[in-house]
């Protein structure tokens, strides 16, 4: 009698057991069921030879870095002329007096009037006045070294940077371009025209400044304008 009733306590402890933990499980909500990990998916593979792709780059960066200087070249050249503009010349002026100022080595500068290329150009066109002004470089060219400098400050006007040069020998170079200038002759409309040049000169030493050193080669030069007009009414 007494196994009886104390396996039937032990069963009903067992039930109660078993209700009490189904009690304490929280059910799962639909949509909350843990998903399975996936992997990452795969990256693809670099390609096995990017040499050629690099090497097309390097070709597209050599280019544009060309054309970046051609660009800059061009914005400091007289595109008629092709030799420097304004400011090309006096970006090379400036190098060359800090040279002369640092070494203590000179120099001189010598501004270029051409004389008579208004008229040419309201008589015969631009296209006259452009030939006159193609001449005038290339005898200019012929009288200086290629170590100098020459440059269109603009218009008619034009200037020098000489290396190595007394004030002396500046003077005479002067001169000499004058005289070189004065000989050329041009025929348009069947007619013989002369345009002649008037030069002014500026010495270069350890105290020069660019733009002083302008100034006074371009003051030198009206003066010598004014000169020769005086020496052809004279002679007239």
């Amino acid at each position: 009698m007494k196994k009886k009733t104390r396996a039937a306590a032990s069963k009903g402890a067992k039930r109660r057991k078993d209700g009490l933990a189904a009690r304490n499980k929280v059910p799962q909500r639909a949509g909350t069921a843990k998903k399975p990990t996936t992997a990452a998916p795969a990256q693809p593979a670099p390609p096995h030879d990017a040499k050629p792709a690099v090497r097309r780059l390097q070709s597209q960066l050599a280019q544009a870095l060309a054309r970046i200087e051609e660009l800059q070249a061009s914005a400091d050249t007289d595109f008629l002329l092709g030799i420097p503009n304004r400011r090309g010349f006096e970006r090379e002026l400036h190098r060359a007096i800090a040279y002369i100022k640092r070494y203590r080595a000179g120099g001189a500068l010598i501004v270029i009037d051409v004389d008579r290329l208004k008229p040419i150009n309201d008589a015969f066109g631009h296209a006259a006045g452009d030939c006159v002004l193609k001449a005038v470089v290339a005898a200019v060219s012929r009288q200086i070294r290629s170590s100098d400098v020459i440059g269109r400050l603009g218009g008619d006007e034009f200037a020098l940077l000489l290396w190595n040069l007394s004030e002396t020998d500046a003077r005479a170079k002067a001169a000499a371009l004058e005289e070189d200038i004065d000989r050329l002759s041009f025929s348009f409309g069947g007619r013989t025209i002369k345009a002649g040049a008037s030069a002014g000169v500026a010495i270069l030493g350890p105290h020069a400044e660019a733009n002083r050193a302008l100034e006074e080669a371009d003051s030198a030069m009206y003066v010598r304008k004014a000169q020769r007009r005086h020496e052809e009414g004279a002679g007239s």
